[in-house]
């Protein structure tokens, strides 16, 4: 699955990981503060823009320069190191593009975010019926807007495009492998499902679920630091009282939290998954085995094989029924979480509708990328039930012991094929 794209997958995933690491403490550490005493800097207390020009903000220019060389320092390392690699280009600069781009939406979306004070703000005062706004302070708000809004859609045009090339890509080169070692694998159950149909789906699944990791990676690193100057505008919270940096630690616990109650309750779901597709490929093989052979897919052995297929979807009904329950129940409570935390704050009169907007917002993307595992959980529990069935299917490859519900399909095999040889004719 992996080491047919990337090259030595296990080496390169950890080795990006420590280089994040690396580059991430190199910022904070001493590349920041190089970046002042050259003169990427402005006056303190200068907000940051809410427009298009924010991308050529000093402090955000240097940051994007240091960005782009981290990123080539190892995509350039990698290549060197896996110079006979055949999917070198796609893995490597393709995965590095991909995040460079995911980086800079989660860019617009900090400009996005800062629109929403003066907007909220103007639109509070306008309310109130204050002197001095015209209409064409709102109608040079929403160009502003509209400018921004056209960016980030152009940017997730293109995104979408490459990336589902990319995937495809990711696809082929499994596609490739796997045939290339076809007849240690055909006799395994359901091989021809698995090169075309899993491979598919783990391409397709993994498309979705790999750009909304590197997003809330990337929405984490970007929104925390704001996240973080926002909490200077809360310092109270109900029953719990002041607490230096609120907002930061609310983002934090509250999602975590949600996070660990769906993986407990939800933890039957995988292999459940995983045994939902072993029954309906046994049950859709006796039925390809009655097309072309009459002593097959009798009304005995089919009633069995759809007999197994209907308990396991009976048993998922039933876990996916209490998983259900605290899944809403977190989700509802989850919509009016920040507001039931703001009431002291508000009640108060320290913070105008336009920080609110910004509170939320920024309160939003933090709390949503924590939650990646909350809202991806359904698409993760599919995705490992393909990833067991791949690797099941790469044991034969690699001469390991096969998982036990395959033996036992290769012993029914066996003797099915058995008792047809001998079979009068």
């Amino acid at each position: 699955m992996f080491h047919s794209f990337f090259p030595k997958p296990k080496f390169y995933f950890a080795s990006g990981v420590v280089w994040s690491l690396v580059c991430v403490l190199a910022w904070y550490f001493f590349v920041d503060g190089l970046g002042a005493r050259l003169g990427f800097t402005v006056p303190d207390g200068t907000p940051e823009p809410y427009d298009l020009s924010y991308f050529a903000f000093p402090p955000n220019v240097w940051f994007y320069g240091y960005f782009a060389l981290c990123l080539l320092a190892f995509g350039a390392t990698w290549t060197v190191i896996a110079k006979d690699h055949l999917w070198k280009w796609w893995s490597i600069w393709g995965s590095l593009l991909i995040i460079a781009v995911t980086y800079f939406s989660v860019q617009i979306s900090v400009v996005i975010n800062n629109f929403r004070r003066p907007f909220g703000d103007l639109l509070q005062n306008a309310l109130s019926q204050k002197p001095g706004i015209t209409t064409w302070d709102f109608y040079e708000l929403q160009i502003v807007f509209a400018q921004i809004a056209f960016l980030s859609m152009g940017v997730s045009i293109l995104t979408d495009f490459f990336t589902s090339h990319y995937i495809f890509r990711w696809r082929t080169a499994m596609n490739n492998y796997y045939m290339s070692k076809w007849e240690q694998l055909r006799h395994i159950e359901g091989a021809s499902q698995r090169v075309q149909e899993d491979t598919m789906r783990f391409s397709a699944t993994l498309e979705g679920l790999g750009i909304s990791l590197i997003n809330s990676v990337m929405t984490l690193v970007v929104f925390l630091p704001i996240l973080y100057g926002l909490s200077s505008y809360v310092s109270e919270l109900p029953i719990i009282g002041e607490l230096p940096h609120a907002l930061m630690w609310l983002a934090i616990i509250w999602p975590v939290f949600g996070t660990i109650l769906l993986a407990l309750v939800g933890i039957k779901l995988p292999g459940l998954h995983f045994r939902n597709q072993r029954v309906e490929a046994a049950y859709r093989k006796e039925l390809v085995y009655g097309e072309d052979h009459a002593e097959r897919a009798q009304p005995i052995a089919v009633r069995e094989l759809f007999g197994n297929v209907r308990k396991n979807y009976f048993r998922m009904y039933w876990h996916y029924l209490y998983f259900n329950m605290f899944r809403y129940f977190y989700i509802q409570a989850d919509a009016i979480f920040l507001l039931l935390m703001l009431v002291p704050t508000i009640v108060a009169g320290k913070i105008t509708y336009g920080i609110y907007q910004q509170i939320a917002t920024a309160f939003g993307q933090v709390s949503n990328s924590f939650q990646y595992l909350v809202n991806s959980w359904t698409t993760i529990i599919e995705l490992l039930s393909i990833h067991k069935r791949l690797k099941a299917f790469e044991a034969a490859i690699d001469g390991e012991p096969l998982p036990e519900i395959d033996q036992r399909y290769l012993a029914r095999e066996d003797s099915d094929g058995e008792m047809a040889a001998n079979k009068p004719t």
